[in-house]
C-alpha cells in the first residue's frame, strides 16, 4: 500500500488547510446595490453620510433620513454630485427616529417615491454617544442612553420587518453596532448597553427572518472620526480619554466601504478590523463563523492577548481614583442624599 512520508502529509494538510480557508472565504453571492432601493437612517453626517455616498456610487436609489434639515440638505447636494444616472431616486427626509410612530412615518414616506415598495436594504447607521461616569447619571439621562444608542435603529427595524413581510418582498437589514458592543469600559454606562442590545436583537432577527427572506447583518467599528466622535470627547471623563486614546478614529468613508462590502459577502457580524475580529472569534458564541480557521486563530490571539489589555485599561483607571474622588467631592456628589 501506497504510503506518504511526514513531509508529505504535512504538505498535502497544508494545501488542503489552504484551499479550505480561500473555499470559506469566497462569496457564494454577491449582492450587487445597483438599481435598490436603500434606506439610510443617519444618513446627513459620518457614517451615514458615507454610506449613502458610497451606495450613490455603486447606482443604488438612495433615501437618507435624519432629524437635522440644513445637515440633510447639504447631504442630498452632495449625493446629487455622485449620481450615476438620471434614473436614480435620491431623496432626504427630516424625521425623529427614537420614537416608534416616526420611524414607522419615515419609512412609510421614502417608500411612496418607489410607487409604495419598501426598500430593498435598510442601513441603520442613527445612533449617538455621551460619555460620562455612571455615578452622574440619572433616570432621563438613561433613557435616553437607550434612546440614541438601541431604540433609534430597532424602531426602524421593527417597522421595516412589519411591512416586508406583510408585502411578501424580500430584504435587508444592517445594524451598526460598535466595539462597545463586544466589550465595554468605564464612560460608556449608557451608550455600550444599547449596542449590546443590538447584538441581541440582531442575532434573533438573523435566525427568525430567515422565514422571510431578509438576510440581517450588523457590523462592530471602533471609533469613526466624525462630528459626532468630536462632540463626544466634549463631555467623555478624562480617564476615558486616556483609556481610549489608543483606538484611533477611522474614516467614515473606509468604514462605509468595509460595511457594504460586508454585506455584499453575506457577512452576519462585520469586524472592520484585526481588534473587532479578536473580540468577534473571542465572543462569538452561537454566531455564524466568517471561517472557521482565521477565527480559531483570532480566538488565539484574543485569550492570550485580551486578559492583558483588561489588566492595562483596569491599571490605567486605578491611577485616576484620588482625581476621581476629588472631582465628585468638588460636584458636591457626597453630600447628595440618596
Amino acid at each position: 500500500m501506497l504510503q506518504l512520508s511526514d513531509f508529505q502529509s504535512a504538505v498535502l494538510t497544508s494545501i488542503f488547510a489552504t484551499l479550505l480557508v480561500i473555499w470559506a472565504m469566497w462569496p457564494t453571492k454577491k449582492w450587487d446595490p445597483r438599481g435598490q432601493f436603500c434606506y439610510v437612517t443617519g444618513g446627513s453626517s459620518g457614517l451615514g453620510l458615507a454610506v449613502a455616498k458610497a451606495l450613490t456610487n455603486k447606482g443604488a436609489h438612495v433615501t437618507i433620513v435624519a432629524r437635522n434639515e440644513e445637515r440633510l440638505a447639504k447631504a442630498l447636494a452632495e449625493l446629487e454630485e455622485l449620481r450615476q444616472n438620471p434614473n436614480q431616486v435620491i431623496r432626504s427626509y427630516s424625521y425623529s427616529l427614537t420614537d416608534a410612530d416616526s420611524s414607522k412615518a419615515a419609512l412609510e414616506v421614502a417608500s411612496k417615491d418607489h410607487s409604495g415598495k419598501h426598500p430593498d436594504a435598510v442601513f441603520m447607521c442613527a445612533g449617538a454617544a455621551t460619555p460620562g461616569f455612571f455615578v452622574e447619571e440619572d433616570a432621563n439621562s438613561m433613557r435616553k442612553g437607550m434612546d440614541n444608542s438601541y431604540w433609534i435603529q430597532a424602531y426602524t427595524a421593527l417597522a421595516y420587518t412589519k411591512a416586508i413581510v406583510r408585502d411578501k418582498t424580500s430584504g435587508k437589514l444592517v445594524f451598526i453596532s460598535s466595539l462597545l458592543g463586544y466589550m465595554s469600559m468605564l464612560g460608556y454606562s449608557t451608550y455600550s448597553p444599547g449596542k449590546y442590545a443590538l447584538r441581541g436583537l440582531a442575532e434573533t432577527l438573523r435566525s427568525e427572518l430567515i422565514l422571510y427572506d431578509c438576510t440581517v447583518h450588523i457590523m462592530f467599528p471602533g471609533n469613526i472620526d466624525t462630528p459626532g466622535y468630536a462632540e463626544e470627547n466634549r463631555t467623555k471623563p478624562k480617564v476615558a480619554l486616556e483609556v481610549d486614546s489608543s483606538d484611533k478614529p477611522t474614516a467614515p468613508d473606509v468604514l462605509a466601504t468595509q460595511l457594504i462590502y460586508g454585506v455584499q459577502r453575506g457577512d452576519f457580524h462585520i469586524s472592520p478590523d484585526m481588534l473587532s475580529n479578536i473580540f468577534r472569534s473571542s465572543t462569538i458564541g452561537a454566531t455564524p463563523h466568517h471561517n472557521v480557521l482565521l477565527d480559531g486563530l483570532y480566538a488565539v490571539a484574543g485569550w492570550i492577548g485580551l486578559p492583558l489589555w483588561r489588566q492595562g485599561v483596569d491599571s490605567k483607571v486605578l491611577k485616576h481614583r484620588n482625581e476621581h474622588e476629588e472631582y465628585l467631592a468638588a460636584k458636591g456628589f457626597f453630600k447628595t442624599v440618596l
